[in-house]
């Protein structure tokens, strides 16, 4: 046999991953194995319209927005029906919830009801999919109460709560990045065969860093930690940091995350000053919750600033909040500005 046929029988398949994690566990009963190849699915069929795009006329805006006040694109749309059509019929879940829809979402009466709740933003970054930049879908999976109707402040858990968490990059390739508790491992979608195939083994987060991604329109609105924090990035070999720092912006959660996990680097949408009713920008139980967990499961920090992300008590399922999240020793850095005393 061949090297190269050798490795294409070595390759291991999620699902072949996921049974055998939870070979170690004695009670596992195999419904999460079938909920995320559920999940899995849905993220398959959201790839292949991604990448057909104006070929079977799927861009563009819906003329309609989300409960965000947000203008929903046609994909938007799309890919939050497949994701509920994926997931409602199984038998394992008590619920969903999605970022595009204002409540819970409640499974058919005729299917059986499960033990686990799922949270998802079926096309994260929709506003680039038009420019043909990378987007992608993240989930996030809760425990529920069996058989019960859930409700809504069953959704609003804590992220360190979370039993799964993972995201989808729909770009050059299509990938899943996922963790259950246990490191975090990335997945790439082989075309010819139709499965993810474990390629990026127990994924680490770099403690260093020379790179950050922010937003610097928002520069006049930031608090003063930030500020610090970006200017002394800036300053370069010359500043209080003595290196140099590159700026990386692709303004798709999902990439900036991707990009972090594989060679390090800070992320921050932080709080700013224009209104006070606003928080922050991402939403904790689609986006920062999940991205949290597999941030710190690979070795990094996630926080608002002033508080862990995943120690939040939600107050509703659409909350939004502030999120810095990289490389542990920069985090660490930005967290001891946010502790000292400032003038504003």
């Amino acid at each position: 046999m061949t090297q190269s046929a050798k490795s294409l029988t070595d390759q291991v398949t999620l699902t072949q991953f996921i049974i055998e994690q939870q070979r170690g566990l004695p009670d596992a009963s195999g419904t999460f194995t079938l909920l995320l190849n559920n999940i899995v699915t849905a993220c398959k069929q959201i790839s292949h319209r991604v990448n057909r795009g104006a070929l079977i006329g799927v861009l563009g805006s819906a003329g309609s927005e989300n409960v965000q006040g947000e203008v929903q694109k046609k994909l938007d749309i799309i890919t939050n029906d497949i994701m509920v059509k994926a997931l409602d019929w199984g038998g394992h879940l008590g619920g969903m919830a999605s970022e595009e829809i204002d409540d819970p979402i409640k499974i058919p009466k005729q299917y059986p009801k499960g033990k686990y709740l799922v949270l998802f933003d079926p096309l994260d970054g929709s506003s680039n999919i038009d420019i043909n930049l990378t987007v992608g879908t993240i989930f996030s999976v809760l425990r529920c109460r069996e058989g019960v109707e859930p409700e809504t402040e069953d959704f609003l858990r804590k992220g360190s709560e979370q039993v799964c968490a993972g995201f989808v990059l729909y770009g050059p390739s299509t990938m899943l990045v996922l963790t259950t508790g246990n490191g975090v491992n990335g997945f790439t979608l082989d075309q010819d065969i139709g499965e993810f195939i474990l390629t990026h083994r127990n994924m680490r987060i770099p403690e260093e860093s020379s790179e950050f991604a922010i937003n610097m329109s928002n520069q006049r609105f930031w608090e003063a930690p930030v500020k610090r924090y970006i200017d002394e990035c800036i300053a370069g070999q010359e500043g209080p940091r003595g290196k140099n720092f590159n700026m990386r912006w692709v303004a798709s959660l999902v990439a900036d995350v991707y990009r972090i996990l594989n060679r390090g680097g800070v992320f921050l949408y932080p709080y700013d000053l224009r209104d006070p009713e606003r928080p922050g920008k991402l939403r904790l139980m689609y986006e920062a919750n999940p991205m949290a967990f597999i941030i710190e499961q690979a070795g990094g920090l996630c926080s608002t600033g002033t508080e862990r992300i995943l120690d939040i008590k939600p107050h509703d399922i659409h909350q939004r909040v502030p999120l810095i999240f990289g490389s542990k020793n920069e985090i660490e850095r930005l967290i001891s500005y946010y502790q000292q005393p400032t003038d504003n």
